[in-house]
């Protein structure tokens, strides 16, 4: 249960993902279908079949479910555009967050809710109030700080702007995850290297790699050492959430569809602690530098807070990919579990696995487990270690079903 005055919303890019938010504490999801949405090239996404499905599971475990449709659109676009909208609504989807106008428009003949993405970049108060008549939430430019959003915050009680549901408009921020080098995500320079759209879900992410600079007259050349300059280390707040609910937001994204669900997992439980932590008055020094080490053992390119202290842009990642400290390695799937005893069964197809390692298993109904083998069976009898081949039972605290994948825990060297 929430007990905080701000919505955790969680990444899902996948059934195993969802669950994962939805078992560790979101007070919302957001995930893409098919084509339309930005993150339509680096994630398995749903299709339009799901969307009941997606919206029942949420409404089960009383959970927001918000389809993402932000691309820009185009004119051939317009009758899928309407076909996802009409689909959304009759499944009983919460909200559609957009930035284009043509499905702002739409949403709002249809009467389906919708929250502006944070591709319309929204910076100042005239804009919330123009697009008051089309959305009751609305995601700031990440590029404003917490002082510029506090404002608006204020100035929206001031000026009493209401949205379509007859509620004050709320203000969404991100919170944790990727950022990009581009101005609130409008990149173009997938399009011009590579003739794909990061407007249209299809980002390269040519900002990610390593650069040679050449000079222009005598052709040397130096290669930009130890930083990738055009990579920022990823947004993490988690320090100062105290202040982010002080400023009057109301829910708080994590980005990263395109991430496992232990990303998913560890990064919701994370801010969902938080947020009860600063309910309760419990949010302290000690807590926060728990929160962070575990942030860090998950995908992250180095952690910065962003735009939202007001500190100068710099914050480059020194590494190529993940910084974090733990890895995982896949090791097998779930053949059977045994519900009277809490006991599952694996078959290990890759590696061996032991006594006293950590491991993780996921799947689309189970979500996201983690534990430690306490003691592992091979044929009946206890064993310290197994091997790739071998079917191995232990004991699970939850629930899990077959082709359930299971995950060794790995510290990286550093």
């Amino acid at each position: 249960m929430n007990k905080s005055k701000i919505e955790i919303m969680a990444p899902a890019g996948s059934w195993e993902a969802m669950m994962a938010a939805i078992n560790a504490g979101a007070d919302s999801v957001y995930f893409g279908i098919e084509q339309l949405n930005m993150r339509a090239r680096s994630t398995n996404n749903f299709y339009l079949d799901d969307l009941k499905k997606i919206a029942q599971t949420c409404s089960d475990h009383q959970v927001k479910s918000y389809l993402t449709l932000n691309t820009i659109i185009y004119d051939h676009d317009l009758n899928l555009m309407r076909n996802i909208v009409d689909e959304a609504k009759r499944s009983g989807i919460t909200a559609i967050i957009a930035s284009d106008l043509a499905v702002l428009s739409y949403g709002r003949k249809q009467k389906m809710p919708v929250h502006i993405s944070t591709q319309t970049n929204i910076t100042n108060i005239e804009t919330i109030e123009f697009f008051a008549d089309y959305a009751d939430v609305m995601v700031m430019s990440r590029e404003l700080t917490l002082q510029q959003v506090s404002a608006i915050t204020r100035e929206i009680k001031r000026r009493n702007i209401i949205g379509p549901s007859g509620e004050l408009v709320r203000i969404e921020i991100f919170g944790h995850g990727a950022l990009c080098m581009a101005v609130s995500g409008k990149c173009y320079l997938s399009l011009h290297t590579h003739n794909a759209s990061a407007n249209r879900g299809a980002c390269i992410q040519n900002c990610r790699r390593s650069y040679v600079v050449t000079d222009k007259e005598e052709g040397y050349e130096l290669e930009i050492d130890n930083e990738y300059i055009m990579s920022a280390k990823d947004l993490c707040t988690i320090d100062f959430m105290d202040k982010i609910i002080g400023a009057g937001i109301h829910v708080l994204k994590i980005e990263g569809r395109g991430r496992s669900a232990d990303y998913v997992h560890k990064t919701t439980k994370c801010y969902r602690e938080a947020a009860d932590a600063i309910a309760e008055g419990t949010y302290t020094t000690e807590k926060i530098n728990g929160w962070i080490k575990e942030l860090e053992t998950v995908f992250n390119r180095g952690f910065w807070d962003g735009y939202y202290l007001g500190k100068k842009l710099g914050e480059w990642s020194s590494v190529y990919g993940s910084a974090a400290t733990i890895k995982k390695i896949y090791i097998g799937k779930g053949i059977k579990y045994f519900d009277k005893i809490g006991v599952a069964e694996f078959l290990l197809e890759s590696h061996n696995l032991n006594v006293n390692d950590q491991i993780i298993i996921t799947g689309p109904t189970t979500g996201y487990v983690e534990t430690t083998i306490t003691e592992l069976r091979l044929d009946g009898l206890i064993t310290e270690t197994s091997n790739k081949g071998d079917h191995v039972s232990f004991v699970v605290p939850e629930k899990i079903r077959p082709s359930d994948k299971l995950y060794k825990k790995i510290p990286v060297e550093i």
